[in-house]
């Protein structure tokens, strides 16, 4: 089969993003300038480079209450920060009650039942027992082709590890299975890890 996606596809279901599998789930908490909390997950999401250690995550859909279209977005345009949080296996139906197209006056925090504590360094609350919580300080925010697709890029200024998750100095995933994004509506969970040296490491 072949298509463009510009004359459609054909099938049930579009399989775009069954195609990029698995993805990262980036949980991104902000706070607006009025001091509410927001956290909901996003599927584009990746870390962008090493040094300084920088992420990206995109948006794609819109809200009438928002200019930008997305509670995070707008309050990550406002207030220059935001926190990515891992989301492990256990926390998938929290992670499922925070997805939705609330009101900017919910607090999805409370809405799933999460225990919130506050950055260390921006102004910002994060999910307390997440694997691990990169802060971030906005760098810029691009605007993609179509009506509502945004890429934010940040700069990571301060991680949180949970200690379990430490194993003789490694971040090791299995303690916490991360949870990953799949096509439709779908989700898998990282539990197997295979270790290979790249030719001509030691």
């Amino acid at each position: 089969m072949f298509y463009e996606p510009r004359n459609g596809h054909g099938l049930p279901h579009n399989p775009f993003s069954a195609i990029i599998t698995p993805r990262p789930i980036g949980w991104i908490s902000t706070r607006g300038p009025d001091g509410a909390d927001n956290l909901a997950p996003y599927s584009f999401f990746n870390g962008a480079a090493y040094e300084p250690p920088q992420v990206m995550f995109a948006t794609t859909g819109t809200k009438a209450d928002r200019a930008l279209g997305k509670d995070s977005l707008d309050n990550i345009n406002e207030t220059g920060v935001f926190c990515v949080n891992v989301v492990e296996a256990s926390a998938l139906e929290a992670m499922n009650a925070s997805a939705g197209a609330y009101g900017r006056e919910v607090d999805e925090f409370a809405h799933a039942g999460l225990t919130r504590a506050d950055c260390t360094l921006i102004d910002c609350a994060r999910v307390a027992d997440a694997p691990a919580a990169l802060e971030c300080r906005l760098t810029q925010i691009t605007r993609l082709p179509g009506k509502a697709n945004h890429v934010v890029f940040g700069e990571v200024i301060g991680i949180h590890l949970r200690d379990d998750c430490l194993v003789d100095g490694i971040f090791d995933v299995t303690r916490f299975r991360p949870l990953a994004r799949l096509g439709y509506r779908d989700y898998s969970v990282v539990e197997e890890v295979i270790t290979l040296k790249r030719p001509g490491e030691s």
